[in-house]
């Protein structure tokens, strides 16, 4: 077998990326991650240098990973600044580091794709060939180390075997416990919280704003560049920066691939009024994931009826089993959204910050450990009440 690497995802074909990916998981599709290059929202310019690697056996394509040179850690929603600033305090650089990872998205999903023909024990060979691949880069471009953000379970074992050191996070996530609608969601709430959540809803609606659902077609190209204007206000606002993501990025990806983008949008008095506020969608066959919002309203409860209520009532409408809402959040715990567990996997360079990085991963994870535990006491759900449905993901199930 033998690696190389590419300057950007337009040096393969979209038919040989996208033959290799067995799960339609909306963020390694070539289309996006075409997106994100082609409009300049990732590039050498913004700190995420695209170098994808490629794993060839006999001429033939078995493997690809989504891969970046970073020169800081933004965009990343693993948060590793504390061991950035100790690098610097020692002396050391910390960047440039690798990043295995989908850009601006923290969304636990395939991270390496095989072709369809490797056994398990080829994807062990597979994998240790990527990471000793890495590791040489590292050494050549005196990089600090390599990081896998939001693997799938599936992958976690084989980065296991190589000493990639575990690191877990949290997130709140909405699970489909066959739910005939969201009246039928909210009958499983102890009575107190039941009304809690129906009294945000109806001060949405005292408000006058109705909401709607619609997929990317239906929505018009002038709403797209008020979705775009709304986005990038709200942002502006709460951070004082512009987004990460530009209009070009929204556009392209609402052209390429439009069935796996839904838009919620809020208007005034009727539907066809102008768009107030509205959140943007993705999703799979399986998963429904909230990723980006904007609003020129500041009305109590609009956020939670736009990113969380309107998602729930389409995920139990398509019969999704999962709806991932984006990352951190505590006050999704009282809206229904469950604790579980993510991981991420890193190697570090450096022989003594590598074993203070154990260290503090061992550590970290006792203490999300409790997190999880801890906060799903103050779920809203009946005593008794099941928080998995029987068909929810493995690795999900393991957490519970």
């Amino acid at each position: 077998m033998r690696t190389f690497f590419l300057s950007g995802i337009g040096d393969i074909s979209l038919q040989d990326w996208q033959s290799l990916w067995s799960s339609d998981y909306p963020f390694t599709r070539y289309e996006f991650l075409h997106a994100l290059e082609v409009s300049g929202s990732v590039c050498e310019a913004t700190g995420w240098q695209p170098m994808h690697l490629v794993v060839e056996h006999n001429d033939c394509r078995v493997a690809v990973v989504p891969l970046y040179q970073k020169t800081h850690s933004y965009g990343e929603y693993v948060f590793d600044w504390a061991w950035a600033d100790a690098y610097q305090r020692a002396g050391l650089d910390y960047y440039p580091k690798l990043i295995n990872a989908v850009p601006f998205t923290p969304a636990t999903g395939p991270r390496i794709a095989f072709a369809s023909e490797l056994g398990d024990a080829q994807k062990v060979e597979t994998v240790k060939l990527i990471v000793d691949t890495l590791k040489q880069v590292l050494g050549d471009t005196d990089g600090s180390g390599f990081h896998c953000l939001f693997p799938e379970a599936g992958l976690r074992d084989l980065l296991a075997r190589e000493s990639l050191i575990e690191r877990q996070g949290c997130q709140f996530h909405w699970f489909n416990n066959g739910y005939r609608d969201f009246d039928d969601f909210l009958s499983r709430f102890n009575s107190r919280k039941r009304k809690s959540l129906k009294r945000e809803r109806q001060k949405v609606k005292e408000q006058g704003l109705h909401l709607q659902m619609r997929g990317a077609t239906e929505v018009s190209a002038d709403e797209w560049e008020m979705f775009y204007a709304l986005y990038h206000r709200t942002y502006f606002k709460r951070s004082g920066r512009q987004g990460y993501l530009n209009n070009a990025f929204f556009k392209q990806v609402v052209e390429t691939m439009p069935e796996q983008i839904m838009l919620a949008s809020a208007h005034h008095q009727s539907l066809d009024k102008e768009m107030l506020a509205a959140a943007l969608y993705f999703r799979d066959s399986t998963t429904l994931y909230g990723r980006y919002w904007g609003t020129q309203l500041d009305v109590d409860g609009l956020h939670f009826e736009t990113c969380y209520y309107q998602g729930i009532e389409y995920a139990i409408a398509e019969g999704l089993a999962r709806f991932d809402p984006g990352a951190q959040g505590e006050h999704k715990i009282q809206r229904g959204f469950t604790p579980v567990k993510t991981c991420s996997y890193h190697w570090v360079a450096h022989p003594a910050f590598r074993d203070a990085v154990v260290h503090f991963c061992d550590e970290e994870k006792n203490q999300t450990d409790a997190y999880c535990q801890d906060g799903r006491n103050y779920l809203p759900f009946r005593e008794g009440e099941k928080i998995f449905p029987d068909n929810a993901l493995l690795e999900y199930q393991n957490e519970a």
